[in-house]
């Protein structure tokens, strides 16, 4: 579609309060001013957007991540518009507009199928000004219909849209070495690092960073170059996507 194209993921620890799980308002406009700078200057984005879920929780009153299948997805129907109200007025101050895209597994599960996504997210990245954010529908997919998380989903769709990077943006600013707790900057060998995988799931978080790499796996497969950073210092992304940067920065073992 675009031969610069970044698919950007924030995880749910990125977007709410770990206190209870509501939007924190202070880290979208900081998100939100980052990727509006990218976009400024001509870069093509895709914004994977977790965080529907647990936007939508306060509404039940619930203290953690709900377990049942009923209450999650009436959560998500809930929060996934309290996310894209929210997204919409700060994107506006910038002159972006946004475009909300809900998948299930089943929507790239066919080649015809996966055709009809490619094509919509092809004609919305021909507008300069216009912002995909994409997250799975969680308001109505069960678990034959998931991605799993969206770290997957986030990867899933760099390469159907051909995209050049993938940034996922998490609690920590990358992959630590569990024995000095110093930051891995590159690796080349994506297999050699799952012994250093953490149990650092949130109460409001689905993924952990096992899954992370499970994501980064199939992305530098696919010949993408798959970064993991500190969504809360989103002013990091310009310098990721010039090739710099805080960040652990997973080279792809292929080419597209």
């Amino acid at each position: 579609m675009t031969t610069d194209l970044t698919v950007i993921k924030a995880g749910t620890g990125v977007l709410t309060k770990s206190a209870d799980g509501t939007l924190d308002r202070a880290a979208l406009v900081h998100l939100v001013s980052a990727i509006a700078g990218l976009i400024d200057v001509g870069h093509r984005c895709l914004f994977v957007s977790s965080g529907a879920v647990g936007s939508g929780v306060s509404a039940f009153g619930l203290v953690e991540y709900p377990q049942d299948t009923a209450t999650r997805q009436a959560c998500a129907a809930v929060g996934q518009a309290r996310l894209m109200q929210t997204y919409s007025s700060l994107f506006e101050n910038f002159d972006i507009s946004i475009a909300q895209v809900l998948l299930t597994a089943a929507d790239l599960g066919t080649p015809e199928r996966a055709g009809y996504v490619s094509d919509t997210l092809g004609r919305l990245l021909s507008e300069s000004r216009i912002l995909p954010i994409i997250n799975e529908n969680d308001s109505v997919a069960v678990e034959e219909l998931k991605f799993g998380d969206n770290d997957m989903l986030s990867v899933r769709v760099a390469k159907l849209a051909g995209a050049k990077r993938v940034i996922l943006l998490t609690s920590v600013d990358g992959l630590l070495d569990p024995a000095t707790d110093e930051l891995i900057t590159e690796v080349s060998d994506i297999d050699d690092v799952f012994r250093h995988v953490r149990a650092d799931k949130g109460r409001f978080a689905m993924g952990g960073m096992a899954s992370k790499l499970e994501a980064v796996k199939f992305a530098v497969n696919a010949g993408i170059e798959t970064c993991i950073a500190h969504g809360r210092h989103p002013e990091r992304l310009a310098g990721i996507v010039a090739g710099k940067g805080i960040c652990t920065r997973f080279r792809p073992t292929a080419s597209l």
